[in-house]
């Protein structure tokens, strides 16, 4: 197996410097570049015999060969068959485009790299072209004439290679005439990939894990419930106010569910305190689950039958501990799944009821199917309700601006909601410019899996338009910190602000819920979840 060069992620002014001239080569005849920094490590052998996925072994995309089973193009063409029978959409977005280009200049990776591969109409043609060749008439009587090519090698690895810098993060779809969902065409490029073994690192090792043991970090229950009572010493240490979650608890009337990288890993950790802060203040009945400890769904960048299989573990463990209805926290993907794929995959959730809230009464009859609502739309009707005691001021130091977390907003449109509750906590918050943000938000550039270390250039390329979005508000109001409730995104924009937007810190919308919450029988704070000095307290007396 090929030796994978370290190599350093250029500075922001090389990468900034972005050629936009096309190639002088046809788009067919342009060989894919597998270079170090742009791509992620391939999957690990371990991880595909545990979660059964095919073609287990030791391979590196640096490889010359990437140990393909026999026979791997007969595979790969009755896979696409078998999609084009069972998803009528797939059928659909291969026949009916245009290129009339609507999305070209709409993704952030073409934005940041300008390479045609990268724009939606052209990644989608990656793999139209091969539908072209084998499943239409035209196709396989002109060839390239008409749009059509071989299956082979290189086009194989140029499919890995872009549609592993494909975050299905649907902003393109946003702007696309015929209602094309590209984030679906690399969701079937994967799923034939993985046909013949072919995944990345930081996502395969994550399914595994929570597959084995309910979450993406592979964490045993002892460290999870661990890891929480860490954080209520330290939320003990700030407020004087000690917190006392239950596990595993039955009868509770609901089960919160939070993504794993809320249990470890800054800025996560203030998010969960901030959850652990605000369900003691409410006397909330409820209790986390040490199994079923993951909202997040990494099997959704995998296939929709993994997707499927993790997705199941939440409501299996809410049916066990017999609660109510079930309570997420800030995640991503989690939402997506839940709202976009669950009813087909599952059917209603008729075993639970519809989410109330014990505090305010309100019944979300949005939720009447998936018997589950984001903390944001609780936390937001509680504010709405006058039934927390607030000080903003509290976040005085701050101000704020918010990324739309691209599945909670272009794929379950939670939009309003972060926004009422961030006004509500922060005296100072600013949005960016309007063509970023809400359904058109742009994304960190590190989702679906593709937040791992080694890509960084790559990673850095695809948050530019973000970035630019952050600078330009922190340029124009003094922006200092960038909020969101998603975990990816809190695992992978303080990289991104560092690289582009040095003194941009990164939050969860709950932590700043937590830091102005004013808790019955708390002692006078001097420092927020982070140990840092309020406003009016410590060095700034």
């Amino acid at each position: 197996m090929a030796k994978v060069e370290k190599v350093k992620t250029p500075k922001p002014q090389e990468l900034s410097q972005i050629d936009f001239r096309p190639p002088t080569t046809d788009w067919m005849d342009t060989p894919t570049v597998i270079k170090p920094g742009n791509f992620c490590w391939g999957s690990k052998e371990k991880d595909l015999l545990t979660i059964g996925l095919p073609n287990p072994r030791q391979w590196s995309p640096a490889d010359e060969d990437w140990k393909l089973p026999e026979g791997w193009e007969t595979t790969i063409i009755e896979g696409m068959a078998e999609r084009l029978a069972k998803y009528r959409s797939f059928k659909i977005f291969m026949d009916i485009c245009v290129r009339c280009g609507a999305c070209a200049d709409k993704c952030h990776f073409y934005i940041a790299t300008g390479d045609p591969k990268n724009m939606p109409v052209l990644r989608a043609e990656l793999i139209r072209s091969i539908y072209k060749k084998y499943f239409t008439t035209s196709g396989k009587f002109l060839g390239k004439l008409a749009g059509a090519r071989e299956l082979n090698e290189d086009v194989l690895k140029e499919w890995w290679s872009y549609f592993f810098q494909c975050t299905e993060c649907r902003r393109c779809s946003v702007f696309c005439p015929y209602g094309i969902d590209q984030a679906e065409v690399t969701i079937i490029g994967r799923e034939l990939l993985n046909l013949v073994g072919l995944n990345i690192d930081w996502i395969s090792g994550p399914v595994a894990n929570c597959y084995m043991k309910g979450n993406h970090l592979g964490l045993e229950p002892h460290a999870i419930a661990g890891n929480i009572e860490t954080m209520c010493d330290d939320i003990e240490d700030i407020t004087g106010v000690r917190v006392n979650p239950t596990f595993n608890r039955k009868g509770a009337e609901i089960l919160f569910i939070t993504p794993s990288g809320d249990l470890l890993g800054e800025p996560g950790i203030q998010t969960c305190m901030g959850y652990l802060m605000l369900f003691h203040e409410l006397g909330l009945d409820y209790t986390w689950s040490t199994y079923a400890s993951e909202g997040g769904n990494f099997g959704f960048f995998t296939s929709n039958d993994m997707a499927k299989r993790l997705n199941y573990k939440i409501y299996a463990e809410a049916k066990r501990l017999g609660v109510k209805w079930i309570l997420g926290g800030e995640c991503g993907h989690m939402w997506r799944v839940l709202n976009q794929y669950m009813d087909t995959w599952h059917g209603p959730a008729d075993f639970l009821e519809v989410p109330k809230s014990p505090i305010t009464g309100t019944v979300f009859e949005n939720a009447k199917s998936t018997k589950m609502i984001h903390i944001s739309e609780f936390t937001a009707d509680l504010i709405k309700h006058k039934k927390l005691n607030l000080d903003p001021s509290r976040n005085d130091h701050l101000k704020v601006t918010f990324h739309d977390s691209c599945n909670p907003s272009r794929g379950m449109g939670l939009l309003d909601e972060p926004r009422e509750v961030i006004k509500a906590v922060c005296n100072n918050f600013y949005e960016m410019p309007e063509n970023t943000i809400r359904e058109k938000t742009f994304c960190c550039g590190s989702g679906s899996g593709l937040n791992a270390s080694e890509n960084m250039e790559q990673r850095m390329r695809g948050g530019l338009p973000r970035a630019n979005a952050v600078k330009y508000v922190k340029e124009k109001h003094g922006v200092n910190m960038l909020a969101n409730i998603c975990a990816v995104d809190r695992a992978a924009l303080p990289a991104l602000m560092d690289y582009w937007n040095p003194g941009v810190g990164v939050t969860g919308v709950t932590e700043l819920v937590a830091n102005a919450l004013v808790m019955k029988g708390e002692k006078e704070r001097e420092t927020n979840l982070r140990f840092e000095d309020l406003p009016g307290k410590g060095g700034d007396e």
